[in-house]
């Protein structure tokens, strides 16, 4: 039986939902023996090396020069960029993430944007400078809040300051939160300041915790992530490294599945009648077979001038808007469904399974089998 130390914090949704993954595999290929450490680590040390673990997956935050002298092993999760270079780590794929958030509230047709993040962890600032790229490629500036260096890192010292610069930035607004905790942080200042969520401030975080998502008032739209996958997949990393198999500096990378809607963003903000009314009925209409047409005949206007105004207000043609609506509502089933691939095939009104299967790869890269056993850990 193989013995592994888990550091993993279990008071958000991420660390409980890797353990879940490491723990899938040990049913599967194990039984392992499992031993968490929460705190004093460094003192536990003598204790550690006594029980003599097999392999050790753990929180970079964590590490310690006497852990690294005892060559276990070891697949760190990271908050940082700076780690012993030689480890395999388990990292968010930043970039991927900020272009959900960036689609979700453009689409949502608002034209102001912000992000609010922590300035002292690199995954919170690589967030937030692919989302200003991203946003800027189309023309829209970023508002960024920048946390004060001369003060404690705490909500009750930091909220006034955050108050002040929500207060402060162009309505309506989109803002991106790097997680789910900066998400509630920033409906907690709109409440003080009267504001309207969505109508006034739009929020999305990162990590769909239920716990903080449903608590927030109003509840928090944010960004699932594919945790378990990769916590299947670092076990099965570990179990490999144990064997003596080299896998040294090997990435597993948290990638971003979908955009699960709340009421924090649950807003209209397209000013275009035509547009608005076309983009209801391309939602209202997702499983069917939708052709262009049909979506300039219930926005009752010319096919040149709604395209052009597409364009204008959510930077998608036509088309692309189709499609992108068809392809997240898929992707939703196949995450959190038990449906066949033939069963959503006839929801979609699809041909044969090789038909929406093509359609699907073209956008997400991966097709639809993939995408299930790539996010969805019963299906591994």
């Amino acid at each position: 039986m193989k013995r592994i130390i888990l550091l993993v914090e279990t008071s958000r949704a991420f660390g409980r939902q890797l353990i879940m993954g490491i723990a899938h595999y040990s049913k599967l290929h194990g039984p392992w023996s499992f031993y968490k450490e929460p705190i004093g680590l460094k003192s536990s040390i003598p204790h550690l090396t006594s029980w003599k673990p097999d392999g050790i997956i753990m929180r970079d935050s964590l590490i310690t020069k006497e852990l690294l002298k005892l060559k276990i092993p070891t697949v760190l999760a990271i908050h940082d960029s700076k780690y012993p270079q030689n480890l395999p780590v388990i990292k968010t794929d930043s970039y991927s993430i900020a272009k959900l958030a960036s689609e979700h509230l453009i689409e949502k047709g608002l034209k102001n944007f912000a992000f609010c993040g922590f300035d002292s962890y690199d995954w919170s600032k690589e967030r937030r400078i692919n989302f200003c790229r991203l946003n800027s490629k189309i023309g829209y500036k970023t508002h960024v809040y920048c946390q004060p260096k001369r003060i404690k890192n705490d909500w009750e010292n930091e909220q006034h300051r955050v108050r002040d610069w929500v207060n402060a930035l162009p309505k309506p607004v989109g803002i991106f939160a790097c997680n789910d905790d900066r998400g509630q942080h920033i409906l907690e200042v709109c409440k003080l300041l009267n504001l309207k969520v969505p109508e006034d401030v739009a929020v999305v975080g990162v990590d769909n915790d239920p716990m903080v998502c449903n608590i927030s008032d109003p509840p928090l739209t944010s960004i699932a992530l594919n945790v378990e996958s990769a916590g299947y997949q670092a076990a099965k990393l570990i179990d490999d490294m144990i064997d003596k198999e080299k896998n040294y500096g090997k990435q597993i990378i948290v990638t971003p599945s979908y955009v699960v809607q709340r009421q924090s963003s649950d807003i209209f903000a397209v000013d275009d009648f035509s547009v608005a009314q076309a983009i209801s009925f391309i939602k209202n209409n997702a499983r069917n077979k939708i052709l262009v047409e049909d979506v300039v005949k219930a926005a009752n206007i010319n096919r040149r001038t709604l395209e052009r105004r597409f364009r204008r207000t959510i930077h998608r043609s036509i088309v692309e808007e189709i499609k992108y609506t068809r392809i997240e509502l898929i992707s939703k089933l196949l995450i959190e469904s038990d449906f066949s691939i033939s069963q959503i095939t006839s929801f979609f009104n699809f041909t044969d399974v090789e038909h929406i299967s093509r359609y699907f790869k073209r956008v997400k890269g991966i097709g639809l089998r993939e995408f299930r056993k790539h996010h969805q850990l019963t299906n591994l």
